[in-house]
């Protein structure tokens, strides 16, 4: 079995490193918190220190399933319930509940129980055939080091079961755990650019003041002549755009034509590795030359730019973490010219989402490499004609470990901070060598840490200067809501993950099968929290007589200092460390999963806000594509939705001399799903209550119409 965390997908790439998970300062994230408990199988690792040259060794997990019901009944089934989180090729990570192995096997408690410790050999059951379809059994029960065995029961199974015995029934486990979710609205691939505009279908009516396009950006096709990618985030680039003028949308749609999509198209098959799929080694080029190409990132990673659009100055850009950015016409969608910010800058990569401030100033975050090894780097764009050759890095901020810098893929800012987030998610710099010299793709160089904390950085903007650092308990994020300074405290909001296996759940086999994974929506599960920092806190203690260990428990360590957030109506809480550090803990905002989050991002970036708007992300929901306004101060909902079709990211558009900060329109992208392929739409929605003001719908496309991920509305000057 692959040593790697093993998220719901057959293949895994995360390492769990290191081994020991702790007892906490405070309970676990109580607002993350999913069914089930980590234990090591063996061994133990840190990260790579200032003066350790060796790379983190991997460990094997198993999980526990924990059920606050049936206690005792958890302990007599221990053996059943653990094992390896290793399944096979057909099914992937399945995990019973003690309620679903009882209902599955429809018998008594008594019955269900006697038999599921009958069941330990892997040809010691026998299935009952049922006239239900699409079920399977469970074949071998698991031991501590055992695998789950699943069959396909079909009707090539009739003669093996037919005299199988009432005593020996199967636990058969149900396909279709979230009807209402459509996951092939993130599977198809675009066979057909729609370069000229078309009209659509209006119904209700679009706000006239509307004057611009609505540029998106996002997986496009998954397909290379007969090959297919592994990853939703090596699908090639489509951009999408809908133009608002008058009352009327038009629609077209054309591939991001970046070298990676190029020379992919010329060999009509994969030749450039991307996130989570391999490309066929080129027997042409030898290993000093692939060596060579550590020291050219932009070279050595593909420049598909599939994730965001942000404008510098009066021109706009597609987005990856790759160092690359390609410039596009917003009219006609062409790809204009590649840039290569390594050249210019130095940088190795950058986040997908950099900050456009109101003086038409661009910062964003990208790891440099300084002589005392990486460090996060703060980029500058000044406005004007040499936005690109004036920029500059205003700040450096050494990573936590020299091998081992954070996955980053949003940064914070506030009127007099940048806010730097390194989550225990790192990218390996020994896998990164290796991965180029064995051709594996980029999410094999990932490596989490669970029993390392988060750390929040605020660097000074006016000096570069780190004045505050902040930690928290592990969690794994894409993107921070909105950020602001207020009495004394710096105010941060980010959609968070208990981990990162989200990322795994995107493979496309996972992806394929999520209708078959009953952990998938817990593993998809974010929320949305607020952490609250303290700028005032006392200083570095002098002695350590009682300093604090990690290992004291959550009553030990409330009594060891008092809260230290003084912010009114906020939960949040922090507390002091001897080392002068000051640990955290956040506040729910929404019990719901919120990501794509967007705000009224002219005016209220870094500033108090009360609104922002997400989609839905969990699968499990009642209607998945719901789009959600919350408000923050309130702790209040109002949503949108409609059975059948998913929204994109909402992109708030204020209205003409706005009275008040949701004084505007959503607008979102749709598709529909349940084979309804070739069909998108604009939907426009009253920014104060969630009601629909109007849409315009595309039917009949040359061609399905994949969901996108991020844009930017691009206002039309007068």
């Amino acid at each position: 079995m692959s040593e790697s965390l093993n998220i719901p997908c057959t293949n895994s790439h995360f390492d769990k490193s290191p081994a020991h998970t702790p007892t906490t300062v405070l309970k676990s994230l109580d607002l993350l918190s999913v069914e089930g408990t980590i234990y090591p199988v063996s061994g133990a690792s840190t990260p790579c220190s200032e003066n350790s040259s060796n790379a983190t060794t991997p460990v094997r997990y198993k999980t526990v399933l924990s059920n606050p019901e049936d206690v005792q009944r958890r302990k007599s089934l221990a053996s059943d319930l653990c094992y390896e989180q290793s399944i096979s090729d057909e099914f992937s990570h399945i995990q019973l509940s003690i309620k679903e192995r009882r209902t599955s096997t429809g018998s008594n408690d008594a019955t269900t129980f006697n038999s599921l410790h009958a069941i330990n050999k892997p040809n010691s059951i026998k299935n009952l055939k049922t006239d239900t379809d699409n079920k399977f059994v469970v074949t071998k029960i698991i031991n501590d080091d055992d695998e789950i065995e699943i069959i396909d029961l079909d009707d090539d199974d009739d003669e093996r079961y037919k005299n199988c015995s009432r005593s020996h029934s199967p636990i058969l486990l149900k396909q279709n755990y979230y009807p209402n979710c459509d996951v092939n609205v993130w599977l198809r691939s675009c066979e057909q650019e729609i370069i000229e505009p078309i009209n659509g279908t209006l119904s209700g009516s679009i706000p006239s003041w509307i004057n611009g396009c609505l540029l998106r950006n996002g997986p496009g096709s998954l397909k290379v002549g007969s090959m297919t990618f592994n990853h939703l985030f090596d699908s090639s680039a489509l951009l999408h755009r809908f133009n608002v003028e008058n009352g009327n949308v038009t629609y077209q749609c054309r591939f991001l034509k970046t070298d990676s999509y190029k020379k992919n198209w010329a060999a009509n098959r994969v030749v450039v590795s991307e996130f989570g799929t391999a490309c066929a080694p080129d027997p042409c080029q030898s290993i000093f030359q692939r060596v060579a190409t550590l020291f050219k990132p932009a070279d050595a990673n593909s420049d598909n730019a599939m994730i965001s659009i942000y404008p510098f100055n009066d021109e706009y850009f597609a987005f990856a973490e790759s160092p690359v950015i390609h410039k596009i016409d917003i009219d006609t969608l062409d790809t204009i010219e590649r840039m290569n910010l390594h050249e210019r800058i130095g940088i190795v990569n950058h986040t997908s989402h950099p900050h456009v401030m109101n003086d038409g100033s661009v910062y964003n975050v990208g790891l440099t490499i300084t002589k005392s090894g990486p460090a996060y780097g703060v980029l500058h764009f000044p406005k004007g004609e040499r936005i690109f050759d004036d920029a500059k890095i205003v700040a450096e901020i050494p990573t936590r470990w020299k091998l081992h810098p954070s996955y980053m893929h949003t940064f914070g800012i506030t009127e007099n901070y940048f806010i730097i987030v390194e989550q225990p998610l790192t990218v390996s710099v020994p896998s990164i060598i290796k991965s180029q010299l064995t051709n594996e793709p980029m999410i094999t160089c990932l490596k989490w840490f669970p029993d390392k904390p988060t750390l929040i950085y605020l660097v000074d903007r006016s000096t570069g200067e780190l004045r505050h650092t902040y930690q928290t308990e592990a969690f794994f994020f894409l993107h921070i809501i909105n950020q602001y300074e207020k009495d004394d405290h710096v105010v941060l909001d980010i959609s968070c993950y208990k981990d990162p296996e989200m990322l795994n759940c995107m493979y496309i086999d996972s992806m394929k099968k999520m209708q078959s994974n009953p952990d998938y929506a817990r593993l998809f599960r974010g929320r949305p929290l607020r952490f609250v920092l303290p700028l005032k806190y006392p200083p570095k203690t002098k002695s350590l007589s009682n300093f604090f260990t990690w290992n004291c428990d959550a009553e030990t360590f409330n009594t060891f200092d008092n809260n230290l957030v003084k912010l009114k109506n906020s939960s949040a809480s922090a507390f002091s460390l001897p080392d002068g550090s000051v640990f955290c803990k956040p506040e729910l905002l929404c019990n719901l999963g919120c990501e794509t989050p967007r705000i009224h991002y002219e005016k209220y970036l870094g500033m108090d806000y009360q609104y922002f708007y997400a989609i839905s992300s969990d699968v499990d929901a009642d209607i998945p594509g719901t789009l959600i306004k919350v408000d923050v101060y309130n702790k209040t909902k109002i949503t949108w939705g409609e059975k059948n079709v998913y929204p994109s990211e909402p992109i708030f558009v204020p209205c003409p001399n706005p009275q008040t900060e949701d004084d505007g329109v959503i607008l979102a992208s749709m598709v529909w799903g349940e084979g309804d392929e070739n069909h998108v739409g604009l939907l426009v929605l009253d920014a104060k209550n969630m009601t629909e003001l109007g849409r315009c719908e595309f039917k009949d496309l040359p061609g399905p119409v994949p969901k996108c991920l991020h844009g930017w509305f691009a206002a039309r000057k007068n």
